[in-house]
Parts: C-alpha cells; sequence; structure tokens
C-alpha cells in the first residue's frame, strides 16, 4: 500500500478536532465544532477557509454553487458532522465536493461521543486505491 495521501496535514487536523471536542464536549450543533476547529487550526498555524464556495456546472452551464464547510491548506476538505454514524450519502458528498473543488482529500470528523471518529475520502484521481479509515 502507498502512503497516504496528505498523511501528515491529516494528522493535524484530526489531532485538532479531538482538542475541540474534549473541550465543548460532544453532541453541540455541527456548526460549532466547525467554528472551533477553524479556530484551533488557525492557533496551530494552519490556513483555514470556512464556507467557500465552488461554482458547479452542467454541460458548461451554471448549476449551482458547491461550499464545503472548512478547506484547510487549500488542500483537504474537513466535514464536521454530527451523527450516529457516517454512511455512504457522507461519503458520496465529499467526493462530489473532492471533484468540483479539484482537490485530493476530504475528512468526515463525527463529534456526537466522547471519542472522535473520522474517515478519509480520497479522490478517485488523488489514488487509484480506495482509502476507508474508520476510527472510534
Amino acid at each position: 500500500m502507498g502512503k497516504m495521501v496528505h498523511e501528515e496535514l491529516s494528522g493535524e487536523i484530526i489531532g485538532a478536532a479531538m482538542e475541540v471536542l474534549n473541550e465543548l464536549k460532544p453532541g453541540l450543533d455541527e456548526r460549532l465544532y466547525e467554528r472551533a476547529l477553524a479556530i484551533e487550526l488557525r492557533q496551530r498555524g494552519h490556513v483555514v477557509a470556512a464556507q467557500q464556495s465552488f461554482p458547479a456546472f452542467y454541460r458548461g452551464e451554471l448549476i449551482g454553487d458547491l461550499i464545503p464547510d472548512l478547506i484547510v491548506a487549500n488542500s483537504i476538505i474537513v466535514d464536521p458532522k454530527v451523527v450516529t454514524t457516517f454512511n455512504d450519502t457522507h461519503v458520496a458528498q465529499m467526493l462530489g465536493y473532492l471533484n468540483i473543488a479539484g482537490l485530493p482529500l476530504a475528512l468526515l470528523l463525527n463529534f456526537k461521543n466522547a471519542r472522535l471518529e473520522w474517515k478519509r475520502v480520497v479522490s478517485r484521481h488523488a489514488s487509484a486505491e480506495s482509502e476507508a479509515d474508520f476510527r472510534a
């Protein structure tokens, strides 16, 4: 198996998310975790874009915009969730965002429980192998 896409940066994001969860505790609204995570990542020296808009086109015509929650270092889409478990819809949404944004990696972060859960979603363009990494 090859090297993980953005292994070091994704590890730093997960560490920051753990810090946020430890301080805020589980079960709050997703937007609160999103804002706190942006603050934590910026304090750790990372460039974070929140709610950056990407136009989506169909046959050359604009059909709308996709707006991922956070983008770190112009490299990784970060999507905080408060859900029972990640599902195929979450992964499909991240693959769509990666395709439109032209980025290689998304991180789904679940703040529902006392232990952070995450899932790496790798763009089909970034890696021939499928990366699925669940943590509990």
